[in-house]
């Protein structure tokens, strides 16, 4: 960990140097010392780890032996230190310490108070690696008075002081349903409730709780295809008594946001007064901005105090089109579902048919909403129209919307992808035989089932770091704990997990498919891309596989991000019947070069 002098100025100095690095700090109240987590490893895990740098086996007897982006995993513990920002010096507090299944990926997320504790979460159940129950504690500064403030039944991260340090807003999911949505809850006096139960709608991921003042916390939740901050008032006694119904619900405000763009991160300054948020806008950019805090719950149009901090893409939006969005509804089945369209801002959607591609998030419970993507411009500057379509199963229309897919993946998202595309074709809005998809983990996930079971539907498909046989997924992925909590084991509930698995119904395959994996992506192994790459070339289906070798769960750089999207619009331009030349698309054919 380095610091700056913002006083001064200068170069950042280096106030750490633990042996395995530092992970996570927070300042102390006095600004004088902070608390640091650290891995520590005892003299026999540091001689495994040493002869794992030089090439030595694997070995492990943890349940959770792997996680994507971390690797193989091993019984290091990590620790809380407060460390003396002047001198370095660290002091290890031994009863603070990390422990979970997805310890290394969660952190243990200290918040030092005013009141002089450090809160943090950790899971001690007795089989840690197979739950995702995680508690919030506290500690002293000098180790001692190690205090557990929930009872196991939570899964809870993100804690927060008040400012006077004597209550704690911290975040709390379903350890076992993640469809329920996660909520606000709040300690006190050894007791803690949740403020927003009523509400049916859940924090959206990334927020945190933010305190404006004593008897305020903000949040961001999603609500209908929305990322928005919410106002929620910080006392117990009325969410015990309401069980967090909707009379206590958080208050929705900062209605000058407005449908299109969305909100990615909140804060106040320390006295409360001023908002930094980051907006993103489809067209403008992804930014931070500023705003009176007032204005964040009186404002209904635009107030003068919004104050735009950053452009960090001016030089790409003023130079290109970005891409116009809007809102869209379509009925599925008796069923209201939300999608939003871009399109190029010089396009008509009305003029005639144009080429549709459809993009399905992952999750599945997430959404979409109006935003800035290089992704969405790359397409639209080439005349596509995009589609993300917010299908049941996804989040921000509370746990039922969110359940219709629990545990029968493959069946609803299919039908209101499929119902999607039928609105936009008989808007007008697309031609039907040019129609393309792509989707990400479980949009990788969906373009299988949409392959399988609606084989008419695409001229070409992307399927990207997706599962398709969820039995060989078991055990070689790191989710093994949320899909037993989804479907059982295999071993227990064969029929569901099979049918749930698009590679049984691969013989269906029509749709030509290019698909992508990361080599070390352990959320959804490579191999179960090769499964439905092999299964599609097996029957002569025109097929592609592109493996980032040294990927995980995601495409992390910007030229393996630049390849992403020339393969996406080369395989599309191969397979579109309006397209004379296809091959003059495809960077990677060399008689066009």
């Amino acid at each position: 960990m380095w610091a700056f002098d913002l006083a001064l100025g200068g170069d950042a100095g280096q106030v750490t140097d633990f042996e395995e690095g530092a992970e996570e700090f927070d300042w102390g109240p006095d600004g004088e010392r902070l608390v640091v987590a650290a891995r520590d490893p005892t003299e026999a895990e540091r001689a495994y780890l040493d002869d794992r740098e030089e090439g030595g086996p694997v070995e492990t007897e943890r349940l959770q032996h792997k996680l994507d982006g971390v690797g193989y995993t091993d019984t290091v513990r990590t620790y809380l230190h407060v460390v003396d920002a002047a001198t370095g010096a660290a002091e290890r507090l031994d009863d603070a310490h990390g422990g979970g299944a997805f310890q290394e990926l969660s952190g243990l997320q200290p918040d030092w108070g005013a009141g002089d504790r450090i809160a943090f979460t950790s899971c001690r159940e007795e089989r840690p690696d197979d739950t995702l129950v995680r508690d919030v504690f506290t500690i002293a500064p000098d180790g001692s008075g190690l205090r557990k403030l929930t009872d196991s039944e939570l899964s809870a991260n993100a804690p927060a002081w008040s400012p006077d340090g004597d209550r704690l807003a911290f975040l709390a999911g379903d350890p076992v349903n993640w469809c329920i949505p996660t909520q606000v809850y709040l300690y006190e006096d050894g007791e803690y409730a949740s403020l927003t139960a009523g509400l049916d709608r859940t924090v959206a991921r990334g927020g945190e709780p933010v305190w404006a003042d004593a008897e305020t916390v903000y949040c961001l939740f999603g609500d209908e295809a929305r990322t928005r901050p919410m106002r929620v008032t910080a006392d117990l006694d009325a969410a015990v008594g309401s069980g967090g119904g909707a009379d206590h619900a958080a208050e929705r405000v900062f209605e000058a946001q407005g449908d299109g763009r969305a909100m990615g991160a909140l804060d106040l300054s320390a006295d409360g007064e001023r908002a930094a948020f980051v907006l993103s806008h489809p067209s403008e950019g992804r930014d931070v901005y500023g705003l009176d805090a007032a204005d964040l719950v009186d404002a209904a149009e635009e107030p003068a105090s919004l104050t735009r901090l950053s452009a960090v893409n001016a030089e790409l939006t003023e130079s290109y089109p970005m891409p116009e969005a809007r809102r869209v509804e379509w009925d599925s089945d008796g069923t209201s579902v939300s999608g939003v369209v871009y399109h190029d801002p010089d396009v008509d959607l009305a003029d005639g048919d144009h080429p549709l591609v459809v993009a399905v998030h992952g999750g599945p419970v997430s959404y979409d909403e109006p935003e800035f993507s290089f992704a969405h411009a790359a397409l639209t500057s080439r005349g596509y129209v995009v589609l993300q379509p917010n299908y049941r199963g996804g989040s921000s229309y509370g746990r039922e919307f969110a359940e219709a897919l629990r545990g029968q993946w493959g069946t609803h998202e299919v039908t209101d992808i499929a119902n999607g595309v039928a609105s936009m074709v008989e808007r007008g809005w697309a031609d039907d035989e040019r129609v393309f998809g792509y989707g990400f983990s479980y949009g990788g996930i969906a373009q299988g089932f949409l392959v399988t079971q609606e084989p008419e539907l695409f001229a070409a498909a992307a399927p990207e770091h997706g599962i398709y046989d969820l039995r060989s997924a078991y055990g070689t992925d790191d989710s093994h704990v949320w899909m037993g909590n989804e479907y059982g084991l295999p071993w227990e509930n064969p029929e569901a997990i099979d049918a749930s698995s698009a590679i049984t119904e691969a013989g269906n395959i029509e749709t030509p498919l290019l698909v992508a994996a990361g080599g070390n992506d352990w959320r959804c192994p490579p191999g179960q891309s090769e499964q439905l790459y092999v299964a599609a070339r097996k029957q002569g289906v025109d097929a592609r596989l592109v493996l980032y070798e040294d990927e995980h769960h995601d495409i992390g750089t910007p030229d393996r991000a630049i390849h992403r999207l020339e393969e996406l619009t080369a395989w599309y331009a191969r397979h579109d019947p309006a397209v004379d030349d296809p091959a003059a698309a495809d960077p990677h054919d060399r008689e066009a070069e």
